[in-house]
């Protein structure tokens, strides 16, 4: 899956370029790992989390030995469940994907089929599937529905892939009906058009962020409020070469984003934007200044505080998370391997500041991990 679709702003002046870390590693007895059972455990398989809801839940899928991958829900008391939705392929680069997940433990993502289609889903918490396909989406392969999260009214947000391999939004309204957007400049050829964001691009009044690629192949943000508006944005120092640009990630209640940019040198920062608009920069200390590297940003919780990753000079991912006050704990987890690629990656944190990720080993098999605020907040020597 593309950078577009991966991991995938009150501003206080404290958050801009340079922010300083000022804790060490957590305590290896906070941490809880996990594996999903039927994960595989060769190189680049294992569990995926795609994040946390507001009572610990964690959601996200793993990849089997045979390279399929499988959707999961892991409950606050550890329990584990795993899923496949209805039609589901069982070979390599089909399979299912959970994407979202609300309160109420209704989870969202998408599934390919054994003709290489997307169509999207929505499991209930008694583990029934309903069907998400957007009417005017492609029915080829490579084409069909992808939801992207869902709100604490089953409203569902995310992409469908045209006939012409280009994406659009659409929002899955709690009655059932879909309403279809493009925000305005979106490219229309293949690759180009109206992205989403994963778990945590939609807050509770159904206002959502993702980024749209023009038709010069550069991503800019966008926000859309719950009653269609749309405004644009790019992050000032953005580059705007092809396959660089803004990539919002996340929408907390007061409706401010936060998300990453690439640079003219194909570097990663992090931004925060304002509910009035206004937009800054930052770079977590530690964070490497080569092609690629750099901060990346996950999510935001209602108090501001911000989780997400950085790779570093030797391209070793590490977690983060950035406080409302401009406080950065590092993240770690314990059994993270240390070479390039490898790493910890935190994808979700929630109001009470328990954070889900994920971390590859020495091995690059993915493991998925919780750890709550307790131990983090107590984890400097």
């Amino acid at each position: 899956m593309s950078r577009r679709f991966s991991w995938k702003v009150a501003l206080l002046a404290s958050l801009i370029a340079g922010v300083g870390s000022v804790a060490a590693d957590p305590r290896s007895e906070g941490f809880v790992g996990f594996d999903a059972p039927g994960a595989g455990t060769g190189p680049y398989q294992g569990t995926f989390v795609a994040g946390i809801n507001d009572e610990g839940a964690l959601a996200g899928w793993y990849v089997d030995a045979q390279g399929v991958p499988h959707g999961f829900l892991r409950t606050k008391d550890g329990d584990i469940t795993t899923f496949d939705a209805p039609g589901a392929g069982i070979a390599v680069g089909q399979g299912t994907i959970a994407f979202g997940m609300n309160a109420a433990r209704e989870i969202t993502g998408y599934f390919v089929d054994a003709d290489g289609l997307n169509h999207g889903f929505m499991r209930d918490a008694h583990g029934e599937f309903t069907s998400v396909d957007v009417p005017s989406a492609g029915a080829a392969a490579g084409e069909g529905t992808v939801p992207g999260n869902i709100g604490p009214g089953g409203e569902i947000s995310g992409l469908y892939v045209d006939t012409a391999g280009a994406t659009h939004g659409f929002l899955l309204t709690h009655d059932g009906g879909f309403e279809t957007f493009d925000a305005p400049g979106a490219g229309t050829g293949p690759g180009q058009g109206t992205h989403t964001a994963l778990f945590f691009g939609m807050n509770s009044d159904a206002t959502l962020t993702a980024a749209y690629t023009d038709a010069s192949g550069v991503d800019h943000g966008f926000v859309r409020t719950h009653d269609g508006l749309i405004a644009t944005f790019d992050a000032p120092g953005v580059g705007t070469a092809a396959g660089q640009g803004t990539l919002p990630v996340a929408i907390n209640p007061d409706a401010v984003i936060t998300g990453i940019y690439l640079d003219a040198a194909n570097v990663n920062h992090g931004f925060l934007r304002a509910k009035d608009g206004t937009i800054t920069s930052f770079d977590v200390a530690g964070a490497g200044d080569g092609p690629f590297q750099g901060t990346f940003v996950a999510s935001i919780a209602p108090g501001g505080a911000i989780a997400g990753w950085y790779s570093d000079a030797d391209y070793v991912h590490h977690g983060y998370v950035l406080a409302a006050d401009g406080t950065v704990i590092n993240i770690d987890a314990p059994g993270a391997g240390t070479a390039a690629g490898q790493g910890t990656f935190c994808v979700g944190n929630n109001p009470a500041g328990t954070l889900g990720g994920w971390y590859a080993d020495a091995n690059s098999v993915y493991h998925g991990f919780v750890v709550t605020k307790k131990t983090y907040s107590n984890s400097t020597p």
